[in-house]
């Protein structure tokens, strides 16, 4: 069976720059096996599977894979899948929403669109999940995941902490852009920590950012490295779970944040993200640009 593709930047205004995802449009059928083997086949940090609702009011059944495993939700695959999703319908003359749900593992994920001119340009996404702050990392093991001293990591907001809302990750605040840059994942250390209370990667950031293009404007610089010692360019699920946190840790009040990612590796990325209190718990939401970047077709049938 024929099966399209698209492959979309997440989190960019431009082509090559923030998160490649791909999307595989004619999903249905295949195996999880079938889906693991194309998702290393693209070797992207995601690719996501459009399969048919199993309830007709939602969008698509979303499942979504890394080159090693599948996870129950992520940011930029999300924003990505809903981007071309929504190309797809106006290619095909058909009114598009404001807002796609998808059904995926940790929930339903609901993605509003951003448009400009009636153009669709990006999404935001509502994180499954209300934010759960789980087990707490001393900073020398946690500086030593990233190559860096006990020192270099900040304390006074939030210790090292597995945070999550929807996929978790043990979030680390920096004390300079400086120890951002030098950070580099350590194999023998992260196989110290890690798994820990279901996070098995480490998202570090600074509030000590950069006057100068492409940091000027944001209020963190951020870094997510995996545990295949590889970096992800623009991380969406860890950012919406780390403006939870920061939130949660001001008081709960509302808070908005520019969040840049992927400039050390020269994949900048830029990621609009906010927080606040609904109903007693902290829910977070994750959006920003999109530009289409490929697409074409494989042949695979189901098992």
């Amino acid at each position: 069976m024929k099966r399209r593709y698209v492959t979309a930047d997440v989190f960019t205004d431009r082509m090559f720059g923030g998160n490649p995802v791909a999307v595989v449009l004619d999903a249905a059928g295949l195996s999880a096996d079938q889906m693991q083997a194309v998702a290393v086949e693209f070797g992207y940090s995601e690719t996501t599977f459009v399969l048919p609702p199993r309830d007709p009011s939602h969008t698509a059944w979303v499942r979504i894979f890394t080159p090693s495993r599948e996870v129950p939700f992520a940011g930029h695959p999300n924003v990505g899948t809903a981007f071309v999703l929504t190309q797809e319908m106006a290619a095909r003359g058909e009114a598009v929403p404001d807002r796609l749900v998808f059904e995926e593992a940790a929930g339903l994920v609901p993605v509003d669109l951003l448009r400009e001119g009636g153009a669709v340009v990006g999404a935001e996404l509502t994180a499954p999940e209300p934010l759960s702050r789980r087990a707490e990392v001393m900073p020398e093991r946690a500086g030593a995941c990233l190559s860096l001293a006990a020192g270099e990591v900040r304390t006074d907001a939030h210790p090292p902490q597995v945070v999550s809302v929807g996929l978790p990750f043990l979030v680390v605040e920096l004390v300079s852009r400086d120890a951002l840059r030098r950070a580099r994942s350590d194999r023998t250390a992260y196989e110290s920590v890690f798994p820990l209370d279901g996070a098995i990667a480490v998202y570090a950031y600074t509030r000590d950012v950069g006057t100068a293009a492409p940091e000027a404007g944001t209020d963190l610089q951020a870094r997510m490295f995996t545990p295949r010692m590889t970096e992800d360019p623009a991380t969406g699920s860890a950012t919406a779970a780390a403006a939870a946190l920061l939130a949660e840790v001001r008081g709960g009040a509302d808070l908005r944040l520019r969040v840049g990612q992927g400039v050390d590796m020269g994949r900048p990325s830029l990621l609009l993200a906010r927080a606040g209190r609904q109903g007693g718990v902290m829910i977070a939401y994750v959006g920003g640009r999109c530009v289409r970047a490929m697409e074409g077709s494989f042949r695979l049938a189901g098992p």
